[in-house]
């Protein structure tokens, strides 16, 4: 069969149908477009186009439903898959239905063109029919293209095993991240195991990650399996690998390369089959140029790279992530659902929220708890975000209730050792107020803060 339309447009709605066709005329590329699945199959008894553009939500027999059957008519065919329900099912679904492209809408002219162009240059190498996997409790929400980017990349990801690397900032959602290319993939019935470098000893990390045996060091009281023997025939997720030590990441190097092991202490060698999604905050290739991280074992991680934008670079989804988050919420704890005002939500979303998404989350949390009404007005929320964390000392406050404002803040956005943080700033502060008093007298500075004057040269040099 042989046809004049390169690509036929597949949607119930006339005026995308309608865009579509003007902009691939645009474009000299012909174009047939129909209502509904049903009268596309009937067109394919007479011609074959060289790409299809379908929506998903459509009465009768739906997209994917259509999908599957034109890879059992015309496989080679590139389908590309739209849809005004963007979210990570529908994407890994179309992807490992056979997909050759995902686009969420309202979808760029531009980008749809370029797509399009790809179709058409391109024979369809997805796999075929593939089972939708269920996306468990811990959800990834976000209808902005920096979130559906990272949509795409589990989708097309979903029948490989091939070993990732997340970057983005503490909180954005590394893990979920990880949990999902898990949970898509031909190990999604193995184990998922979850470690985080920096929150493990230097001197134990390879006892985590490889085992020992009995007696190979203090302690040691028996055999012990690490996280790979754990994790084998499924996913070891390296949280923060920038922070492993330059050993363990030589014994690392030689795991990923080698598929074998020896626990500490062991003499025998342990084949192992796991996939290996790592993660960080940090720029691995600065540390790379710093010597602090090997060069040859981030370009064994980052074979696939995935980014996790910054809650501040998604902010439309603020108000969706609001919702699920109250509703979570509630749900935990056992009482109604709370809303916000049209203010609050706008105020929200404006914030730059530098603990990102799980900042938000524990501020509606909080905010489930705390607020009055059912309904979340801006004098319910805490002082930090009205504030600014970073807010400047305030006369009408105290000194102590400000303390309280920082450290809340710091804990709402998920960071840890709080106290540490805060007791050089504070000695910082104290020490340096006590010596312009004494107009640097060391002695004296030091008795009015109840120190030694040695202790005191001690913590100036600690805190220059």
């Amino acid at each position: 069969m042989t046809d004049s339309n390169e690509i036929w447009v597949v949607d119930d709605d006339s005026s995308i149908r309608w865009v579509i066709e003007k902009a691939l005329s645009g474009e000299d590329i012909s174009c047939n477009s129909f209502e509904c699945a049903d009268d596309l199959l009937a067109a394919l008894k007479t011609a074959t186009p060289k790409a299809i553009i379908s929506d998903i939500r459509m009465p009768g027999m739906d997209g994917l439903a259509l999908l599957g059957e034109l890879k059992s008519i015309i496989p080679n065919v590139p389908v590309i898959i739209t849809t005004a329900h963007s979210d990570l099912d529908s994407a890994v679904t179309s992807y490992e239905s056979g997909a050759f492209e995902y686009l969420p809408k309202p979808f760029d002219i531009d980008e749809m063109l370029e797509v399009a162009a790809r179709a058409l240059a391109h024979t369809n190498k997805l796999p075929g029919n593939g089972k939708a996997l269920d996306t468990g409790e811990k959800e990834i929400i976000g209808n902005a293209p920096a979130m559906q980017e990272v949509f795409r990349a589990i989708g097309r990801l979903s029948q490989s095993s091939i070993t990732v690397l997340i970057s983005g900032q503490s909180g954005s959602g590394k893990e979920l991240v990880a949990r999902a290319l898990h949970r898509h993939s031909p190990r999604a019935s193995a184990p998922f195991v979850a470690l985080n470098m920096a929150a493990v000893p230097k001197d134990l990390m390879e006892s985590e990650l490889f085992g020992h045996e009995k007696g190979s060091f203090t302690g040691a009281s028996g055999r012990r399996e690490g996280r790979f023997e754990q994790a084998n025939g499924g996913t070891l997720f390296l949280d923060e690998i920038g922070d492993m030590p330059h050993e363990t990441q030589t014994r690392l190097l030689r795991v990923l390369a080698e598929g074998e092991f020896y626990r500490v202490g062991g003499a025998s060698a342990i084949t192992t089959d796991v996939r290996v999604i790592a993660a960080t905050h940090q720029d691995l290739r600065n540390l790379v140029e710093q010597g602090s991280f090997r060069e040859d074992l981030y370009h064994r991680l980052n074979v696939i790279g995935i980014n996790v934008p910054r809650l501040s670079e998604r902010s439309e989804d603020i108000p969706l992530l609001l919702n699920h988050f109250l509703t979570k919420a509630a749900s935990e704890l056992g009482v109604p659902t709370k809303e916000v005002s049209a203010q609050v939500r706008d105020y929200l979303s404006a914030l730059d929220w530098p603990g990102n998404v799980r900042q938000l989350e524990n501020t509606c949390r909080w905010l489930t708890v705390m607020a009055a009404g059912n309904t979340i007005l801006m004098n319910d929320l805490p002082p930090e975000l009205t504030m600014g964390t970073d807010s400047e000392w305030n006369g009408s406050v105290s000194w102590e209730k400000q303390l309280s404002d920082w450290v809340r803040a710091k804990l709402l956005a998920g960071e840890t050792n709080v106290l540490k943080q805060a007791m050089p700033q504070i000695e910082s502060i104290m020490m340096n107020a006590a010596l312009e008093h004494t107009a640097g007298r060391k002695a004296e500075a030091a008795e009015l803060l109840g120190w030694g004057r040695n202790t005191l040269t001690r913590k100036l040099s600690q805190n220059p």
